[in-house]
């Protein structure tokens, strides 16, 4: 008798496999040409340091390395204190992890999953639609792509709203604030909301107490933020400022 092969959902990685190959075709490019000139054996040490690294932060992120990447957004969810009653948007879905994650710890929500799905990331919209499928909440939850500069929804169009690890990664908004205070717009006063990005560099969003300041001079009701940085199951080598090292949440009540 056959074993039922049971389809797993697709949620991707967050190092894209280019970050592997390329390094790795460096390594080698460099090696080959160090034999001319040995100098360049300089750059081939680079390249496989680069190799090593992103190979290993594509393992941890992935289901058999720990699933760091799981983890990580699972904290968006564990910091929205939200009901699970009307609609709930995710910014920036990729695959749709915390859509799908949206929809099944709350059964009664409806849940959009928004993302422009560019050609550096190794998203689709047909992935996140496969994946709903496969967990069961295909008939709650919808995908459309959109900008997180300019979200094509009206004002207060959601009774909650998340995103993870989004606003640092819109290359052409210059003002990081901008993307936050346009994630709030289509959030009904009163609405919930908990967003994680890599808060902690000054250099894109300023120090966090006045962040946290700013976004109440917009009439916002309740805003805190909490340092996830430093959560325990993140590994050492993850820590580095381009990765998990500088992340936080803001979370709270419009």
């Amino acid at each position: 008798m056959s074993k039922r092969i049971v389809e797993k959902p697709d949620y991707g990685n967050w190092v894209p496999t280019k970050m592997i190959y390329i390094p790795g075709f460096a390594c080698i490019l460099f090696l080959g040409l160090s034999f001319l000139y040995p100098i360049l054996m300089v750059g081939a040490a680079f390249s496989l340091l680069c190799l090593a690294y992103f190979s290993y932060a594509y393992y941890r992120f992935s289901p058999r390395g720990g699933s760091i990447q799981a983890k990580v957004n699972g904290m968006v969810l564990d910091r929205l204190d939200w009901d699970g009653q009307g609609r709930v948007l995710d910014i920036g879905c990729g695959n749709g992890p915390l859509a799908i994650g949206l929809a099944k710890k709350y059964p009664h929500a409806r849940v959009a999953g928004m993302d422009y799905w560019g050609r550096g990331w190794e998203y689709s919209t047909r992935v996140c639609e496969r994946n709903a499928e496969i967990e069961g909440v295909a008939n709650r939850v919808t995908f459309r792509k959109g900008s997180a500069a300019a979200l094509p929804f009206e004002d207060e169009a959601f009774d909650a709203a998340v995103s993870n690890l989004v606003f640092h990664d819109v290359g052409y908004a210059k003002n990081k604030k901008d993307l936050i205070r346009e994630a709030l717009r289509v959030v009904k006063k009163g609405g919930r909301f908990a967003f994680q990005d890599l808060f902690l560099i000054r250099m894109m969003f300023g120090e966090t107490d006045d962040l946290v300041e700013t976004i109440r001079g917009w009439g916002v009701e309740h805003v805190e933020f909490v340092d996830t940085s430093g959560s325990k199951f993140i590994p050492t080598a993850l820590k580095l400022p381009f990765m998990l090292g500088t992340i936080g949440i803001l979370y709270g009540t419009k």
